[in-house]
Parts: C-alpha cells; structure tokens; sequence
C-alpha cells in the first residue's frame, strides 16, 4: 500500500511542480507561450478576433455606405467582405512575423510580471479596489493597423502615423495614440481579455500561498513515502519492481484525468476557430507535462524491467548467464578480429588503397547529401582527410617493411 501511494503522490508531485514552475516563473512562462503566435490554428482564432475588433472600431461597412452613390450602396457588403479578407491575412502575417515575435515576447513578460507582483503582494501601487489585470492585444492592433496604412491607405479616409513596435518597446500611452490617429474613442473593453479584477484579488492571493505551503508539504510526504516504503519491506528488490509498475498505472490514471478535464474545459468554448486555437495552445503550453509523464512511464518500465532482471527468478537467471556467454564470446571475437585486421589489414589496404580511397569519399559524398549544414559539411571534410591520410600511410608502411624485413638479433656466443 505504502508503494501505491508513494507512486501516485510522486506523479502528482511532478504535476504540481511543473505547474508551479511553469506558472509562477516569468522566464519559463515567456519561454512557453514565445512559440504561439507561429501555430497555424492558434494564428487563425487572434487574427479573427483582431479583425473583428478592428472591423468594429472602424465601422468599414457604414464608411462604405457612405462614400458610395445610393445607387451602389448593395455592394457595400460584398466589398466590406472582401476588406475583411485582406485585414485578415495582414493580422496572420503580422502574428507570423520575426518582427511581432519581439513584441509578443515584450507583451507577456510584462504581463506575466505584474501578475506574479499582484498575487504575490508585491505590487504596493495596485489595490483590491482599483486592480484589473488584463490581456492587451492593442500592440497587435497597432502593428496590423500600420500595415493596413500602407496597403489600404484609403481605408482611414487619411493618412495615419503609429509607433513602431518591432523592438520590444511599447509605449504606456500606445491607446491614446491609436485612438487619435484613427479619430475614435476605442470601447473600454477593446482588444482585452480580462485575467481577473478587483474581487478576485485576494482569492487569488490566497489560492497562490496556500499552493505553494501545500506543494512543498506534498513533495516532503512524497519523500517521506519512498523512504518508509523501502525501510518497511522485507524483499526490496520486490519493492522496486512493485513501484516501477505503479510509476507506470499512476503515470497513466493522472494523464487520462488531465486531459479529461482539458476536454471538458475545451468543450465550454464554441466550435469553430476559436475552439481550434484554444486547443492548439492548451496542447503547446502543456507540451513539457507530456514529457514528464512519458519519461516516468519509462523510468517506470526501466526500474522495474532492471528489477526483476537481477532477481533470483529462472527466467533472470538464464538471461544472465546467457548474456554473460554471449559476452564472452563477443569478446573473443573481437580479439581475435583485431589480431587479424594487425596482422592482414595493412596488406589488405596496401593491395585495394585505390578503391579504398574511392569508397572513403563516395561515403563523404553521401553523408554530405544527407547532412547539408556548413558544421556537418566542415567535419566530413576533416574526416576524409584524416582517412585518406591514414591508408596512405599504412599502405606506405607495409611496403617499407615488406621491402626491408626486420633482421632477427643474431644469437649470443655459448660461454
């Protein structure tokens, strides 16, 4: 009993590590998401929501309308349309872009610090009352809407100046500026998603602490588990099998109940491209949990194969001495293929160093083929030369000896 729990209590422990290290660290958050706006389904769902905030805040529709003669206003639809199409593929191509990447990176390193301040009691500036942290896609608006300025310069009804954000540097009065170039009053919601307000603050708060305290307790029992498994059981060999097996079922049950409940918080969300995207990013940012959970699955198989492999059983017991026959006969065969290659090789590279040679490079041709970086390419290079080199030299070496043989020592006089 104390192995299934320790087992169990292990993978929960990796669980709420990864979370807590994942969560709470900027540099790890950063490092996760940095990858999202480059995957195709997560880059459709913003740039359909970032199109439908810029379609609203610049009404291209009622602008239409009124430009058009009333006799042409029933092409207004089908235009805004084919306008709504080009701002899409603009907001696909900015998130897809090196030069967003620095810009996302920048957004949620901020974000990602101000939370952590806030819900850590950092923050002496934020209070309950006042507090809302949010997602800002403005940045993205900014970019997409600087692209569109010199696309569709006509669009804006005149021309239009913005900052650049390429280098990481977002200006703190970024939606005062787009609201006086574009000549609106942006909603106060625009392009934000609410991470948690005012009176969630000290829910928050609270729920951080008290996962952390819990989360080293639970580590510490873990430990604890382990070692009084192994202090109580008479046949610790058994132990470690019985607890490899359990790494493996335990690994198992907590990755079905993950994605579970990932099922079921993705179901929540409309079909369609927003589902889509969601799911993309949830599979991205949960990617390390996944390799955590196949790696105590083989740590799992591993400790318990290894095991019972040194046990006394009849099955371990001839493997093993088959194993070491095979190795004895493995090394036999080595040395007696080293005394031939000592004693043969070099005549055998004297009489075909010609093909020898040519093979050496048809070899260095297709490895070259198949690794086509510069690094791969410069130690091919070296180890050809280093292989035309040394049959050159054995191949010289057997004919010097050949042409003048070692002279016995002459035998000492009797006394």
């Amino acid at each position: 009993m104390l192995v299934v729990l320790a087992a169990f209590a292990l993978v929960t422990s990796v669980v709420g590590l990864w979370a807590a290290r994942t969560t709470l660290d900027t540099d790890r958050w950063v490092a996760t998401v940095a990858p999202l706006p480059q995957d195709p389904k997560i880059n459709a769902a913003v740039a359909e929501y970032a199109t439908t905030e810029v379609f609203q805040v610049l009404d291209v529709e009622t602008r239409l309308r009124e430009v058009l003669p009333p006799q042409a206003a029933f092409v207004a639809g089908p235009i805004a349309g084919q306008l709504r199409e080009q701002v899409r593929n603009t907001v696909r191509n900015v998130l897809g872009s090196d030069r967003f990447q620095v810009v996302w990176v920048e957004l949620n390193q901020r974000l990602h610090q101000r939370i952590l301040a806030v819900l850590e009691g950092q923050s002496t500036l934020i209070t309950a009352q006042q507090d809302r942290i949010q997602i800002d896609l403005l940045p993205l608006i900014n970019q997409v809407l600087r692209e569109l300025s010199d696309q569709l310069p006509t669009l804006f009804g005149k021309q239009i100046t913005l900052p650049d954000l390429s280098s990481g540097a977002i200006p703190e009065n970024l939606r005062t500026r787009v609201e006086e170039q574009l000549g609106v009053t942006l909603p106060a919601n625009f392009a934000q998603f609410t991470v948690y307000d005012s009176g969630q603050l000290w829910a928050a708060q609270q729920a951080v602490a008290t996962a952390k305290r819990d989360l080293a307790l639970f580590v510490g029992a873990t430990i604890v588990l382990l070692i009084l498994a192994y202090v109580v059981s008479p046949r610790r060999r058994r132990t470690t099998v019985q607890l490899g097996i359990w790494l493996i079922i335990a690994a198992v049950t907590v990755t079905a109940i993950v994605r579970a409940v990932r099922r079921q918080v993705i179901a929540e969300i409309p079909e369609g491209t927003y589902r889509d995207g969601v799911d993309a990013a949830v599979t991205t940012v949960f990617s390390t949990l996944r390799e955590r959970g196949t790696q105590i699955i083989w740590i799992g198989a591993i400790l318990a194969l290894v095991a019972y492999l040194v046990g006394p059983g009849r099955f371990p017991v001839w493997l093993r001495r088959q194993v070491r026959r095979g190795a004895v006969a493995g090394w036999r065969g080595i040395r007696r293929g080293t005394d031939v290659a000592v004693t043969r090789g070099p005549g055998f590279v004297t009489t075909y160093l010609d093909p020898i040679r040519i093979g050496g490079v048809l070899v260095a041709v297709v490895l070259a083929l198949i690794l086509s970086s510069w690094t791969s390419l410069l130690v091919i290079v070296l180890l050809l030369a280093a292989f035309e080199v040394a049959v050159t030299l054995i191949a010289r070496r057997h004919d010097q000896d050949r042409d003048h043989p070692a002279t016995p020592p002459a035998p000492s006089p009797a006394t």
